[in-house]
């Protein structure tokens, strides 16, 4: 990489997967909310015991998993400020050995399926995909309409999948076939 583009790349605007520790992703996302930066933290309902009661409370599906759409100077400066009470860190890229950089429209697909909160959505981690390759499709209709992703046969059932290669994958429910469109790649 050249200085001129690693310096494009420190000041422009991505999306980044980093993974905190003792599940504080509510707390980091709190920081991030106050400092106004855009982050995504993949929630599902669950159920937890308070005072010998079960109550049904949103709570983050992927624990110490938390997605921000910023600078790679600014989360650095934040990693800084929080290194001692908090630990954040990048997921890597093992092949060229830098943060994972998730395309904006990979990550808008990504949103798009875990934001729906449904309890039959799948978060798969990427290396149990290696073995399953689909056609690429569109979800043309539907509460996933604009989902971008692989046509697969997952648990006896068809669902596109949104891989975030290097960090995990999430697949629909149940998706009809009349409503996906095939997304040819030329």
């Amino acid at each position: 990489m050249s200085l001129q583009s690693n310096k494009d790349f420190l000041q422009h605007n991505h999306w980044y997967a980093v993974r905190v520790s003792y599940s504080r992703e509510l707390f980091l996302k709190a920081i991030l909310d106050k400092e106004k930066i855009e982050n995504f933290i993949p929630m599902r309902y669950g159920y937890i015991v308070k005072n010998g009661k079960r109550m049904r409370r949103l709570l983050p599906a992927i624990h110490n998993l938390v997605f921000i759409h910023s600078t790679r100077k600014r989360i650095d400066a934040l990693k800084d400020t929080l290194e001692g009470s908090m630990p954040i860190r990048f997921i890597m890229d093992r092949e060229y050995s830098r943060p994972v950089i998730i395309p904006d429209e990979q990550m808008r697909s990504f949103i798009l399926v875990a934001g729906t909160y449904d309890e039959a959505i799948l978060y798969v981690e990427s290396a149990e995909l290696h073995l399953v390759k689909g056609q690429k499709v569109r979800i043309t209709a539907g509460v996933f309409e604009g989902v971008i992703g692989e046509f697969v046969r997952i648990r006896h059932d068809r669902r596109v999948v949104v891989n975030i290669e290097g960090v995990m994958a999430i697949a629909t429910t149940y998706i009809h076939p009349s409503l996906v469109e095939p997304i040819v790649e030329l």
